[in-house]
């Protein structure tokens, strides 16, 4: 099959840019974050007019050939869970209706203040 065609089906023709929040969460706080990232956060999200789409995502191992050798890589000091947004604009994350979105429900008092090592990149979709 050809790649470039699957790519095409897969990315909506409006899919511009590909904002990533990635970050780690005290463990002791981690049902609560997985419950309300799913049932709250992502939802909220999703409804933002020109998210395109939401979802998430946690590390696991890497074993990858490269040149011929398996290879089993650690990313250290890379956060465990992140979650990925298709958006129409590279604006859309300073918007009022996204700033509304993240304040939603029981992320920033119960959930927000217990992630760490938190990044956040915006990358435009060639």
């Amino acid at each position: 099959s050809n790649p470039c065609s699957e790519r095409e089906r897969a990315m909506p023709a409006n899919a511009t840019y590909l904002f990533i929040a990635s970050m780690d969460v005290d463990a002791d706080k981690e049902a609560l974050f997985n419950e309300v990232y799913d049932t709250e956060h992502i939802p909220a999200l999703r409804k933002v007019p020109g998210v395109i789409s939401a979802r998430r995502s946690v590390a696991v191992p890497l074993t990858v050939s490269i040149g011929g050798e398996t290879r089993t890589i650690v990313a250290e000091g890379e956060p465990r869970y992140s979650a990925m947004f298709e958006l129409e604009s590279p604006q859309l994350p300073t918007s009022a209706a996204w700033a509304a979105a993240v304040e939603y429900g029981r992320w920033p008092l119960q959930v927000r203040p217990f992630t760490r090592n938190r990044r956040h990149v915006l990358r435009k979709l060639l």
